[in-house]
């Protein structure tokens, strides 16, 4: 790699430009006659960079491959265009969706802009938003949308589209023809009933071609299906990221990123068929990819994710940004934070909206820093005067789906809107086991041998949830 000649027109060379005939390095030794790759350190510099790329279109195309699963969902139950699926009597855990709740009356359609424009007419008094095939931001609709909770038309119009957008309504475009319209009516007094009589008396979905005489908006009762949507940790994932690609415009979600996927073979066009080298490189790239995504959300190296410098929850938006962006930097763990545990994505959600909206803190950790443990005993004591304008809620989930935790119980949940036993002095706790502990009045089931994790919700939280004048305590293990 050094000059053995002093010739004439020689002169010094900077070592640190010069490559050593050999360097030992995490994938083995590489190894070099005088700057050119031997042919074995190619075959492993390119099974590393597949490699590599595989593991970042695993972790970056969670946000996509996660609406292709609730599409599918959607699908199987026949919740599109204007069919609206609606979880009548509340969801429960029959119901396999990332981190949903079962204190509100869940919406969800699919909305195909591939045919033209869509109209979405909005009841009040709802929190929904539509997000685009990679789980982007469009609008949101009701209390946090434009209609400030009295309810509006909204028209949806694809890409490329340059026809008349008429007057009377909130338009916006979307970057995809597919899209998730997704939303959450209200109980009083703990009955869904007059929220979903809302949903059914004022929410509408048909095609602006037919706004003259629109069609009928039907409506299907989702509470106690057995319905799977969520995404595929196997192999299966890239061909639900595949979908997008074939479906949408080439470059819908940008040029890095759509060429990290034409690296690993997801290319608009063409077949995902990857021969055996690249075959066998994905499904450890997959493997790896599942585990890093875990790792940030369930033992996360990120500081910013902790709500409190001394406690165990985390927010599930860091920063503030729907984009999870910093000085024009998106932090990646945080989006994958956030996606592979949870669903639609809205700044009604990380923006400090003081009296609107919800917020949420997660916790998989008692107050000693173990993960929580099925077959344990903890108690969790809410402070009182929790800081929540409508109510507050606790509700478990399984590690395994991120979804709710499969019990005896429907619901594994327990909310200041169904009623709570409180102590003298105001706070309230709650007990999660296998069995009810003795005297506990507040008590959520866990299962021996299967770790789960909580979210903290706050429906209309004031400020002192954002100021941090509230705390919210750790899990306690008292067996």
């Amino acid at each position: 790699m050094s000059q053995t000649q002093n010739l004439r027109m020689t002169t010094p060379i900077p070592p640190e430009i010069l490559t050593p005939d050999r360097v030992d390095t995490r994938i083995g030794p590489l190894e070099f006659t005088d700057g050119v790759p031997t042919e074995e350190t190619a075959r492993r510099v390119y099974d590393q960079i597949d490699f590599g790329r595989g593991v970042e279109a695993f972790l970056n195309g969670i946000p996509g491959a996660s609406m292709v699963a609730v599409r599918t969902g959607l699908r199987e139950v026949g919740a599109v265009n204007s069919v609206v699926g609606v979880f009548e009597t509340l969801m429960d855990s029959k119901s396999l969706f990332l981190t949903a709740n079962c204190e509100t009356v869940y919406f969800w359609n699919w909305i195909d802009l591939k045919d033209g424009p869509v109209v979405v007419e909005s009841p009040p008094g709802i929190l929904g938003v539509v997000n685009d095939f990679w789980f982007r931001y469009v609008t949101d609709l009701g209390n946090a949308g434009p209609d400030k909770g009295k309810g509006g038309k909204y028209l949806f119009v694809p890409p490329g589209y340059d026809g008349p957008r008429p007057d009377g309504y909130f338009v916006f475009q979307s970057p995809t023809f597919g899209n998730l319209l997704f939303g959450r009516a209200f109980m009083k007094e703990g009955d869904p009933a007059p929220g979903v009589a809302s949903l059914k008396q004022s929410l509408r979905v048909y095609p602006l071609a037919a706004a003259g005489a629109p069609p009928p908006t039907t409506f299907i009762d989702l509470s106690g299906r057995a319905m799977n949507t969520v995404h595929a940790n196997t192999l299966a994932f890239f061909k639900e990221v595949d979908q997008i690609i074939q479906e949408e415009p080439a470059g819908a979600y940008g040029p890095d990123m759509t060429g990290i996927f034409a690296a690993v073979g997801l290319v608009k066009g063409k077949p995902f068929d990857p021969d055996e080298r690249m075959r066998n490189i994905l499904v450890d790239a997959v493997a790896v990819g599942n585990a890093a995504a875990r790792s940030i959300d369930f033992r996360t190296r990120l500081p910013e994710a902790y709500i409190y410098p001394d406690r165990k929850w985390t927010t599930p938006f860091i920063g503030g940004s729907y984009e999870w962006l910093n000085d024009g930097a998106r932090n990646f763990d945080a989006r994958t934070l956030f996606f592979y545990a949870a669903t639609v994505n809205t700044p009604a959600m990380a923006v400090a909206m003081p009296g609107i909206g919800s917020q949420y803190a997660a916790s998989n950790f008692d107050d000693a820093g173990r993960p929580l443990d099925g077959a344990r005993t903890y108690r969790l004591r809410v402070p009182a005067g929790v800081p929540a304008k409508d109510f507050w809620s606790v509700l478990v989930y399984d590690v395994q789906t991120r979804s709710m935790l499969q019990t005896d119980q429907q619901f594994p949940s327990l909310s200041s809107a169904k009623g709570l036993a409180a102590n003298a002095d105001g706070s309230t706790d709650l007990y999660f086991a296998p069995e009810r502990p003795d005297g506990a009045a507040n008590w959520i089931q866990t299962i021996p041998g299967k770790s789960w994790f909580t979210i903290f919700r706050l429906y209309g939280p004031l400020q002192p949830w954002f100021d941090k004048s509230w705390k919210l305590n750790d899990f306690e293990r008292i067996a």
